[in-house]
């Protein structure tokens, strides 16, 4: 198709290929959101004696797991892979290539469920690296240096998922548990980098404001939140990664002050994206808790995965999903819905345990059921649109 500017031609490409295909967005936010609905409750089913199955590893490693390197790792790339055509302006894996990827993902998903755990640590690993090394050679080729620390942190998502699948198998002396804690922390690091570039940028959008950054604050925040959870996965001193987490969780709540959060209520779209950052301030914070021995590292680390990870994802998945297929970046009751059962998860899964520990099982249950419905509701609304063209025609 041709456009006349200025007396001249621009050439835009035409669609082409299958349109689930196009960009990584649509075939890795259809699998992550199916992922999700999926494995939580059975996770849950297995933990009260509901089903009896092993997988290829114990229960709680796999669910932590699939979680991170699984759901997590799949929204990671979708996402990355989509936006880096745009930081860029150089094409991203699409047609077979981008076929081959899903498949490379959705293959270690069946094994860790009944390959043997050596096929399964193979295909698992192999997704990671490949993406992380196409990344990184699209910003060096356009000289896009501010989003090689991206690229770094997949590379080392990489390298602590070997760990984990090393350890998991008794080949180096590791809690393997460490590995997964190692891989949240990266996530983490990951939504903080994303999250201070994007809301105070869809707020400014949003509402006519002009929100500026601070660069001081900026980097103590991303500093101490890296000092924090480095602190905390090494175990070096409690004393220390309490006192680096509680002052990570207030610069990151001092951050998103500034961003002006209480005036994005009446816009679902950018709300749910102010509501989970604060869980990753309250995260922090509970993790410093943890650290002086006066609640358990699970409601920390679940308040960081649920509530935070969790949130930031379906809001992104949302809004990305929309602008990227051509439709208006508003919402509706269903997705709003969506929200809302995300942190109505959040809060039973952490809050309802802490405050009412004999309601554990009734939590974990309500919880997975908020949560599941939530990626359900997402599969309803958007599955149509990932895997048909664009609205407007263009590519993509």
């Amino acid at each position: 198709m041709s456009l006349p500017i200025f007396g001249q031609s621009l050439t835009t490409p035409a669609p082409y290929g299958l349109p689930c295909l196009r960009l990584a967005f649509r075939p890795f936010y259809l699998g992550a959101a199916l992922l999700a609905a999926l494995i939580v409750p059975l996770w849950v089913a297995v933990f009260i004696g509901a089903i009896s199955w092993t997988p290829t590893s114990s229960p709680l490693l796999w669910h932590a797991h699939e979680m991170l390197f699984g759901f997590a790792t799949a929204v990671i790339v979708g996402f990355l892979m989509t936006a880096g055509k745009t930081w860029t302006g150089l094409a991203t894996p699409r047609g077979p290539a981008l076929g081959f990827l899903i498949l490379l993902w959705l293959s270690a998903r069946l094994a860790s469920l009944v390959a043997p755990y050596a096929v399964f640590a193979v295909l698992d690993l192999a997704l990671l690296p490949i993406v992380g090394l196409i990344f990184l050679r699209l910003l060096i080729r356009s000289r896009n240096w501010r989003n090689v620390p991206l690229a770094l942190i997949l590379l080392l998502l990489s390298l602590v998922n070997l760990t984990f699948h090393l350890s998991a198998t008794s080949i180096i002396d590791l809690a393997p548990m460490n590995s997964l804690y190692a891989g949240l922390g990266f996530i983490v690091m990951i939504e903080c980098v994303m999250a201070g570039r994007v809301v105070p940028f869809f707020t400014a959008t949003a509402l006519g404001l002009k929100i500026e950054p601070v660069v001081w604050l900026e980097r103590s925040t991303l500093a101490a939140t890296a000092l924090g959870l480095a602190l905390w996965v090494t175990g070096w001193h409690s004393g220390l990664a309490a006192a680096a987490l509680t002052l990570a969780s207030a610069l990151n709540f001092s951050r998103q002050l500034r961003w002006h959060p209480l005036a994005t209520l009446g816009r679902p779209i950018v709300w749910i994206l102010h509501i989970s950052y604060a869980w990753l301030s309250v995260g922090l914070a509970l993790l410093a808790m943890a650290q002086l021995g006066w609640i358990t590292t699970s409601l920390g680390v679940h308040a960081l995965a649920v509530g935070a990870t969790g949130g930031l994802i379906i809001g992104m998945m949302t809004r990305t999903s929309r602008g990227h297929t051509g439709r208006a970046l508003q919402v509706d009751t269903l997705e709003t819905a969506a929200y809302l059962l995300i942190m109505l998860a959040a809060v039973l899964r952490v809050l309802l345990p802490m405050l009412l520990p004999a309601w554990y099982t009734y939590a974990l249950m309500t919880s997975a059921t908020a949560w599941s419905a939530a990626f359900l509701i997402f599969m309803w609304r958007y599955s149509p649109w990932l895997v048909t063209a664009r609205q407007d025609g263009k590519d993509g």
